[in-house]
């Protein structure tokens, strides 16, 4: 009886710790599930990747989006674009602190003005030139305009250089305007040379200027699986199968606070967005309609979310969902996995 009674504890015993250890693992799973089931419902959505310790958990495409089909991912290009002056910064083509007025003497010995002169590539980097955007209101009249250079140049200064945060894809796209002009290459060139190759990234479509400069931060078609190499090398300081491809030094200065935007709760570095999210510090890459990178450091991760452009408005409603994913789905599993 006494054996009997010892067998049956034992046994009891054993389910209890086969439970307790099982549950932890069916939660893992269940997170997961759940957090797919909470991103299908996000009607826009169309793509999620999920990544931690450079091993791949989770990769799903939703509705019509292909895994092999570079999509449009807005002005999350202007990290990219921030990726290749950096690149171009360690190479000693370029200095940060170099002028507008020395890159672009043709114009301003036509329109002379000592302020926009004085303008520094630093500026531009982090949105604090202080002219008038083109974007948002003006993105139209700017894309169709002759001479997109000189349209955001001839755009009223309603901040001081250095001061508050004035968003603008004109701005980003003098970046890429300088890199070609400080290279001798174009930027696509210069990106597919010392970025694009290393990474084993093929672009899709990337637009052009009437003059033909490369788009500086905006419609570069990139996979999501790219996109996700992106931020594996930002999580990386800069590195990539051992090699430097971008300084440390740039990487760490990229994801500092510059400014601040005036529409949104989030803060700016060089054209990485930050804010806390679930506790964490995250640094993402972010276009329009919903094309994210989220670097979470401290839990050694990168996400990748694409969205389909095709009902995204100025609103921006798609914002929230997404966020709320990352807080209360992809970061909780994240920090269990």
């Amino acid at each position: 009886m006494t054996l009997r009674i010892s067998l049956i504890t034992i046994g009891l015993n054993l389910v209890y710790t086969f439970v307790l250890f099982a549950q932890p693992l069916n939660g893992y799973k269940d997170s997961l599930e759940n957090t797919m089931k909470q991103a299908d419902s996000i009607e826009s959505l169309r793509s999620i990747l999920i990544q931690k310790d450079g091993e791949l958990l989770s990769e799903k495409y939703f509705r019509t989006a292909s895994p092999d089909y570079p999509y449009n991912i807005k002005s999350a290009s202007k990290s990219i674009i921030s990726l290749l002056v950096g690149i171009a910064v360690d190479k000693s083509d370029i200095s940060i602190d170099e002028t507008l007025g020395g890159y672009f003497p043709e114009y301003f010995a036509s329109n002379p003005n000592s302020r926009k002169e004085s303008i520094t590539i630093r500026n531009l980097l982090s949105m604090q030139s202080g002219l008038e955007t083109t974007s948002f209101y003006n993105y139209r009249r700017w894309v169709i305009s002759d001479n997109w250079v000189e349209f955001q140049f001839d755009q009223p200064l309603e901040e001081e250089p250095g001061g508050k945060m004035v968003y603008s894809t004109g701005i980003s796209h003098l970046l890429s305007v300088i890199i070609t002009k400080a290279t001798d290459m174009s930027t696509k060139a210069f990106a597919e040379k010392y970025l694009f190759t290393p990474l084993d990234i093929q672009v899709g479509g990337w637009d052009r200027d009437p003059q033909g400069y490369y788009m500086g931060g905006n419609n570069i078609a990139l996979k999501p699986r790219d996109l996700l190499k992106i931020g594996q090398l930002m999580l990386n300081r800069g590195t990539w199968n051992n090699e430097q491809i971008v300084s440390q030094g740039w990487v760490r200065d990229s994801f500092q606070t510059y400014t601040h935007s005036n529409f949104n709760p989030y803060d700016y570095g060089y054209m990485w967005w930050n804010r806390p999210v679930g506790g964490y510090e995250v640094y993402f890459a972010w276009g329009f309609g919903g094309q994210y990178i989220f670097i979470i450091p401290e839990l050694n991760s990168v996400t990748v979310i694409t969205s389909f452009l095709e009902n995204a408005t100025q609103r921006r409603t798609y914002k929230e969902p997404i966020f709320d994913l990352l807080e209360k789905n992809i970061i909780p599993y994240l920090k269990n996995n």
